[in-house]
């Protein structure tokens, strides 16, 4: 019988990444994938990097919450921090099974000027990117990471050895993990 994770999330980007993350750390396992809408309780553009940990938290935590079904709940939740007078972009992963918790982040890039200029004037990520590069709803494609690259990250790719990396709880349990 498969197991359901849920991701508290409707962005086929982020239910992408988890499976292919759930694909790789648990290949002999069978896993449904769900994406549930819910709050991640703070800002739309967090900026700093404990506020999008807790966004990640947050979500993981509501997708728990709802959908008791599931084995486990992953949150996934982008944001950015000044870092030497530059924005950095990450993201954090946060997976809940059964009392236990993984975190992990993804690498940090840095985003050019004309895009950090809007972010900083108030619009999100996203809608900065869509409007610099002229795309439509990046945030649900390649995001940032595969504009800037030419895909050679997505942001699915991107999102992919976080939720590796949160999941390693799991798959040694038999080690303490805080």
């Amino acid at each position: 019988m498969a197991e359901t994770v849920v991701i508290a999330s409707k962005n086929p980007v982020k239910i992408d990444a988890t499976r292919i993350g759930f694909d790789r750390m648990f290949p002999n396992h069978t896993y449904t994938f769900t994406g549930l809408a819910v709050p991640s309780g703070v800002a739309d553009q967090p900026m700093t990097s404990a506020e999008t940990l807790a966004g990640a938290r947050n979500r993981a935590t509501h997708a728990a919450t709802q959908h008791l079904d599931a084995i486990y709940a992953v949150g996934i939740e982008g944001g950015i921090e000044v870092v030497d007078e530059r924005l950095a972009v990450f993201a954090w992963v946060y997976v809940l099974a059964n009392g236990k918790s993984g975190q992990a982040q993804t690498g940090v890039f840095y985003l050019p000027d004309e895009v950090a200029q809007l972010v900083l004037s108030g619009i999100e990520l996203g809608d900065a990117d869509d409007a610099v590069f002229g795309h439509t709803n990046s945030k649900q494609q390649n995001g940032s990471i595969g504009l800037l690259t030419d895909d050679a990250l997505t942001r699915t790719s991107y999102y992919v050895n976080a939720v590796i990396m949160a999941l390693i709880p799991f798959k040694k349990p038999q080690f303490t993990w805080r």
